[in-house]
């Protein structure tokens, strides 16, 4: 390590300290509390910084190192250096365990909460290296499944936390990475934690070596290279679930800690993994100091998980144009051949109809305090006006869904494409959160048009960053998802917060339309007709644009605007449907697939057959989610994730290299 990068640790240490005592000084105008500290002796304020302020910068530093050190080894034995808790859905699986638990079965709690997120956090990563093996462990295949996993597991965890409303509020500042401590317990479990983690690395550090001239060349000097890949993974799964369940979400260290260490000047294995702890304690030091700061500022003491994952898109962007590795293929090809229906049109009047029937039968059928009983005339007609109007707008939310995931899916030529990974309902996210700040009582118009518009920048943006840098198609979906992160942090900052905009970001982050009138349903079915016939009027586009630019420019295609349009339409079609639905539910991954599969390869058949699949699901959800919980309405977008969660997990696991 040369003199600036020990300048600049030394410099980061001293901002940490400084920031600290700052928060420090606040609460002692009457002097520190002497050693050893006994709260018979102490004022509230020493006993608040004693067993509060105190440990919380201890456990700063102790967590930062552990979700450093887990980074440095996921992405030693990976060989992939974006790599780490958060983007191999880790952090993620533990959350939604911790979660689970606590509202479904508490009594898991007894023995500490370390174990139950331990469980959770290895699920995730022997779900998301069973995906990786297939592709040979492939960098961006093993970020775009591990990011789709935690993403489908954090709105699970969501939607669940919703549900239950007595959990609320502790749930959602947990979830979101609070440091607040109110004893040394939790500093003592991390440090044993870290301990083991520490020796664990420094007897890998030597099989990671060896494994760093790559698989084959390990297996050739007689390593086994799944038992010391299986060990790293269970030492770095334990350090992260462990941070997850004394402090909850924090994002990004790991992937942070490594890179600058490198950048640095690291260069052995070693090194790497003794200064990754080093800047990752001193990276979330820094960041809760800023977090402290804000709060003797404005009074909002905000999660510091959520600054972690500001720092953290940024990093993933900066970090792709220096990504190596193979991905998925972008076509069909990956999922094995499909059928091409000689007669689609047949195929499309029956989903049409089974949709129409699907609203009327689920409006006939329902429960009541005895069980489920089929309504009468009379009391379908008095039901019709108020059922009515909530399944328009799911079907056409569903649609609108799967029209943007059809758009982007032969946009990109990638079949994982959709609006949750491309982070247009990131975008979507966060144009939600600014019309409600700028507005005092907005309506529902200018939600929607505000979540359009931060929709389609967000893709816009995308776009435009993978076009100057000449990425190819996969690499577009790390940025989506690094936009993604980004609008999940603001998300939590502002849930945190406990104000009026934040009980309104909690509820939509789930979805629902128990609210839905019979002009917002009119409104959403007249702009899903009108995507669905712009989408249609543009299927030379769409039908052209799969096979690559060469070609596209070949037959005369006018690529940037073609590009810009059909970019501008899908963003739209996410904003409008977030408003409702919430920024995740899959289904404009799913619907699009489902319609490939069923023999609907032409482009205009594709999106319109995609419409109707995602309208026929959307509105399945919305029946579930008033069903499922009865007498209470459960969230639309838990139902929507359950949706497409096995179908996420089904599509990834067919991929092989």
């Amino acid at each position: 390590m040369n003199v600036k990068a020990m300048i600049w640790l030394l410099a980061a240490a001293g901002l940490g300290l400084v920031l600290w005592v700052m928060a420090a000084m606040r609460l002692l105008p009457g002097g520190w509390p002497a050693f050893p500290f006994d709260p018979q002796g102490m004022t509230l304020d020493q006993i608040l910084l004693t067993f509060g302020l105190m440990p919380r910068g201890v456990i700063a530093l102790v967590a930062g190192a552990a979700l450093g050190l887990s980074g440095a080894l996921l992405q030693a034995v990976l060989r992939n250096p974006v790599a780490d808790p958060t983007t191999l859905g880790i952090s993620g699986g533990a959350q939604l365990a911790l979660v689970m638990a606590t509202i479904l079965a508490p009594g898991l709690l007894e023995y500490g909460r370390w174990p139950v997120a331990v469980i959770g956090a290895g699920l995730a990563a022997a779900l998301v290296m069973s995906i990786g093996a297939r592709r040979a462990f492939a960098p961006v295949t093993m970020v775009i499944a591990g990011m789709l996993v935690a993403m489908t597991a954090s709105a699970i965890a969501t939607a669940v936390t919703l549900a239950r409303g007595e959990y609320l509020l502790s749930l959602v500042i947990w979830n979101g990475g609070s440091l607040v401590q109110q004893d040394w317990s939790g500093v003592r479990i991390l440090a044993l934690v870290l301990g083991f983690g520490a020796v664990a690395a420094a007897l890998l550090a030597r099989p990671l070596r060896v494994l760093s001239l790559g698989a084959a060349g390990a297996q050739g000097l007689g390593m086994n290279v799944a038992a010391v890949r299986f060990a790293v993974v269970v030492v770095a799964v334990v350090l992260a679930a462990a941070v997850s369940a004394e402090l909850g979400l924090i994002g990004f260290v790991g992937l942070a800690a490594p890179a600058l260490a490198r950048s640095m000047g690291a260069r052995t294995m070693g090194q790497v993994l003794a200064i990754a702890p080093l800047i990752g304690a001193l990276i979330l030091s820094v960041c809760d100091g800023v977090v402290l700061t804000l709060a003797g500022a404005t009074g909002e003491m905000y999660p510091t998980g959520a600054l972690t994952g500001l720092i953290g898109g940024p990093l993933l962007i900066w970090l792709l144009p220096r990504l190596r590795g193979s991905t998925p293929p972008g076509t069909e090809a990956g999922e094995g051949p499909g059928t091409r229906l000689a007669r689609p049109t047949r195929v499309l009047g029956g989903m049409a109809c089974a949709a129409v029937m699907l609203a009327l039968v689920l409006v006939w059928i329902g429960r009541v305090p005895g069980g489920w009983a089929v309504l009468d005339w009379d009391s379908f007609r008095a039901f019709l006006p108020l059922r009515l109007p909530r399944l328009i707008a799911a079907g056409a939310a569903g649609a609108l869904l799967a029209l943007a995931g059809a758009v982007l899916q032969r946009l990109t030529a990638n079949p994982l494409a959709s609006p949750e990974v491309l982070g247009v309902s990131g975008g979507a996210s966060i144009g939600y959160v600014a019309t409600l700040f700028m507005f005092t009582a907005p309506g529902q118009g200018p939600l929607t048009v505000g979540t359009m518009l931060g929709g389609a920048l967000a893709l816009m943006l995308v776009a435009n960053y993978a076009r100057r840098r000449d990425m190819p198609a996969e690499r577009v979906l790390l940025a989506g998802i690094a936009v993604s992160a980004m609008a999940a942090a603001v998300l939590s900052a502002v849930m945190a917060t406990g104000s009026k905009q934040s009980w309104q970001v909690l509820a939509w982050l789930s979805g629902s339309s128990s609210t839905v009138g019979p002009v917002q349903a009119t409104i959403m079915a007249l702009l899903a007709a009108v995507v669905l016939a712009t989408a249609w009027y543009a299927r030379r586009w769409l039908q052209v644009l799969p096979l690559g630019p060469e070609v596209a420019a070949g037959v005369g295609l006018p690529l940037i605007r073609a590009r810009l349009a059909l970019i501008g339409l899908a963003g739209l079609a996410t904003g409008a449907a977030t408003v409702l639905v919430g920024p995740v539910s899959f289904v404009g991954l799913m619907a699009p697939h489902v319609a490939r599969r069923i023999g609907l390869a032409r482009a205009q058949d594709h999106v319109l057959g995609a419409a109707l699949i995602g309208a026929i699901l959307m509105i399945a959800a919305d029946f579930g989610a008033r069903m499922a919980g009865f007498p209470y309405e459960l969230p639309l977008g838990l139902f929507a994730s359950l949706l497409g969660a096995p179908w996420l997990i089904w599509l990834m696991m067919r991929m092989r290299r």
